[in-house]
Order: C-alpha cells, then sequence, then structure tokens
C-alpha cells in the first residue's frame, strides 16, 4: 500500500513540466570526486543532454550524504530528489521524455543487456581499482575521498569507505582478483561494447539511448581521469570505434551547446 501511495505522489509530480531550475548533485571535482562517482554523473548528465533538459550542476563536498540512496549523481527537480542513471530515467520518462521509445522489445532488452554489463564490470573494475588497488588507494584515493575533512575524520571516512567496498568486493567474487584479472575483464567488456556499437554512430544506430550515455560517462571519464598509470584507459583506447563514440558526444551534447570541452 505504502509503495503505491509513494508511486502515486511520484506520478503527481512528474506531470509537472520540467523546470529550469532543475540541479544535479556530486562531489567537487577538482579536489574530491573518484572516477566511479564522476563517471555515474557525467552518464546522468549526458542522459539530460540527450533528452534536451536543462540540468544545472552544483558540486558539494557532502554530496554523497545529502543523497536519499547515498550514491551520487542525484537531481532536484521541482521538489522531487531522485538519485542514480536507473531511477533518473524512470522519473524523466514519467514527465514524457523518453530516450528508448522508439525501440521494440527485443532491442529494449540487449539494451538493459548491455547495461548490465558496463555496470556489473566496468563499474565494479573502477571500485576495484579505487579502492583494492594498493596503489591507487595510497597515492589517490584516500587523500582525494577525505580531502574536505579535517584529520582525523579524512581518515575514518576513507577507511570506513574502503572496507565497505572491499565487502562488496567479496560477496560478488572480486575479493581475490589481481588487478590483471580485473583488466582483463574491462578489455572483455570494451571488446563486446566495440562489436555491438560497429560502424554505427551509436548503439542502437542514429538516435542515443540511455545505453549510448551510461558507456559514454564510464569511458570518457577512464579517458580523461589521471590515475597512477595509464593501465586501465590503454584497455578503452585498443577499439577506435568507442573513442570516437566519446568524442561524438561530447561534441555533440557538451561543446556544441556551449558546455565546453569536458575535459
Amino acid at each position: 500500500k505504502k509503495l503505491t501511495a509513494e508511486y502515486f505522489v511520484l506520478l503527481l509530480f512528474s506531470a509537472e513540466p520540467w523546470p529550469e531550475n532543475a540541479t544535479l548533485y556530486q562531489q567537487l571535482k577538482g579536489e574530491q570526486i573518484l572516477l566511479s562517482d564522476n563517471a555515474a554523473s557525467l552518464a546522468v548528465q549526458a542522459f539530460l543532454q540527450m533528452c534536451n533538459l536543462p540540468i544545472k550542476v552544483v558540486c558539494r563536498a557532502n554530496a554523497e550524504y545529502m543523497s536519499p540512496s547515498g550514491k551520487v549523481p542525484f537531481i532536484h527537480v521541482g521538489n522531487q530528489v531522485v538519485s542514480e542513471l536507473g531511477p533518473i530515467v524512470q522519473f524523466v520518462k514519467a514527465k514524457g521524455h523518453s530516450l528508448s521509445d522508439g525501440l521494440d522489445e527485443v532491442q529494449k532488452a540487449e539494451m538493459k543487456a548491455y547495461m548490465e554489463l558496463v555496470n556489473n564490470m566496468l563499474l565494479t573494475a573502477e571500485l576495484y581499482l579505487q579502492w583494492c588497488d594498493e596503489a591507487t588507494v595510497g597515492e589517490i584515493t584516500h587523500a582525494r575521498y577525505g580531502s574536505p575533512y579535517p584529520w582525523p575524520l579524512n581518515h575514518i571516512l576513507a577507511y570506513q569507505k574502503q572496507w565497505e567496498v572491499k565487502r562488496k568486493m567479496k560477496a560478488i567474487g572480486w575479493g581475490k582478483k589481481t588487478l590483471d584479472q580485473v583488466l582483463e575483464d574491462v578489455d572483455q567488456c570494451c571488446q563486446a561494447l566495440s562489436q555491438r556499437l560497429g560502424t554505427q554512430p551509436y548503439f542502437f544506430n542514429k538516435q542515443p539511448t540511455e545505453l549510448d550515455a551510461l558507456v559514454f560517462g564510464h569511458l570518457y571519464t577512464i579517458l580523461t581521469t589521471q590515475l597512477t598509470n595509464d593501465e586501465l584507459s590503454e584497455k578503452v583506447k585498443n577499439y577506435s570505434n568507442l573513442l570516437a563514440f566519446c568524442r561524438r558526444i561530447e561534441q555533440h551534447y557538451f561543446e556544441d551547446r556551449g558546455k565546453g570541452r569536458l575535459s
């Protein structure tokens, strides 16, 4: 009953038109945000650009703690707060904007399968690298994650997050993986995406869907994030059509709309 009532309220608010002051919240860009959250935020920004819906990006040190799900990014639209790409796609669809309405049922199932692949492989690899690879943890992750907070809180929060992610990795069978195995997974994921894209501009030919937004968010962020070495970005660079795909979306949905280059 409660769920039905909440859903009804969501539908009620979603019927209102998209406001000019819609806002997306993420962590501080320069010194704090980590690769995985940056990718998630960019995927949502790309999706909203593709829907032609204006959004203002606001960076807050405590964005993760402001989010209803504890996940970043989240959007504030009217008096609704929605976090993560999946729920945001549903929320936007209820407002009458969809990128995948033109797909048939088989294509929709395929789109979902590839989105699962990206989340299960690329996102998990990003989290592994950030929190389980000792070099990255020591040189990048702890300092960035704890940067807005005073000592000793900066260390406490970083260790707490690391413990959470490591527990998740164990639960999904990634606990004992080596960095080389993780990079091999990334390569296989990129290979599958590259084959599916082929010579098309987008995954389902001429029009982008939420899959394109998700893939762009992750690949573009991997390509433009400085890590302890280039092993991760090199995996993406092996696929020229994926590079062209990222450039196409950056150009069309960010540069051409006066957003400037993303990197």
